[in-house]
């Protein structure tokens, strides 16, 4: 797969066009500073790299390198805007299909690299840039909680080739001793289990879900479409940069309703 097969790098290019690429990183991640609405902002998007030094991260999965490359460039973010009063809007473009799994990874330390890319952001989000997570493709398991979970605001496209979940379904089977056709029925009545992006909107969790023509080869008015929520997105995010407002779904009740408790009790 290459990387102008990524809706990752599909969207990078079209959100920040002609935009050189920030040099001196794996070529797994790709870094593109450009604007949204006027203001700058950083771009940053895992692609697939066929000669991957790690074989298990070649089709745009989040590894070893890709954990510590999307640390170093939010750390990187935060401390070149540390003195300035508005902080540069950072945007997560998600497509990753996975974490990388493999024994290299599991001995040098997969989950070091990828707290450290998810406490990244965490720390951008915390610091005052605004964080969003523009999610085209796949967004699952370790790579998404690396890569855009920690987002101050959620936008996903409504397409079926966006996917997000802890483990793909072959993993999930396995390890509930269920056939993938048994996962797939429980889903339909239990949105946390389901892959579709449409019972992940009932979790609270997203701020837009938008109808793109062409996730693979959007038009103009897809991208003024995108455009104009990053830019309400962002917004929203200087204005209230805590993530309360993942807890507003029907579905989300009782989370709310155990914080409030917990809250009352402390």
């Amino acid at each position: 797969m290459s990387q102008t097969q990524s809706r990752g790098a599909t969207w990078l290019a079209k959100l920040a066009p002609n935009a050189q690429r920030m040099s001196g990183l794996c070529p797994s991640v790709q870094v593109a500073d450009g604007d949204i609405g006027g203001e700058a902002a950083r771009f940053i998007a895992v692609v697939p790299d066929a000669s991957n030094h790690y074989p298990r991260a070649a089709h745009g999965e989040v590894g070893l390198l890709e954990g510590w490359t999307l640390g170093k460039v939010v750390s990187e973010t935060i401390a070149e805007d540390a003195n300035k009063d508005h902080k540069r809007a950072i945007v997560a473009v998600i497509d990753v299909p996975s974490q990388a799994y493999g024994r290299r990874e599991e001995a040098f330390g997969i989950h070091q690299a990828l707290a450290g890319a998810a406490a990244a952001y965490a720390n951008a989000r915390l610091a005052g840039h605004p964080v969003i997570g523009l999610i085209v493709g796949k967004a699952m398991s370790g790579a998404f909680l690396a890569h855009g979970y920690q987002a101050n605001r959620l936008i996903a496209f409504n397409d079926s080739g966006v996917q997000i979940h802890a483990m793909g379904k072959d993993s999930a089977a396995r390890i509930t001793l269920r056939s993938v056709a048994e996962l797939e029925k429980l889903a339909s009545t239990i949105p946390p289990m389901a892959y579709d992006i449409g019972n992940y909107q009932t979790l609270g969790l997203l701020c837009a879900l938008l109808d793109i023509t062409d996730p693979d080869a959007p038009t103009s008015d897809d991208l003024a479409q995108v455009n104009t929520v990053l830019v309400q997105a962002v917004s929203e995010a200087r204005k209230d940069p805590t993530l309360t407002n993942r807890l507003g779904a029907d579905n989300r009740r009782s989370s709310a309703v155990v914080r409030e408790r917990m809250r009352d009790a402390w």
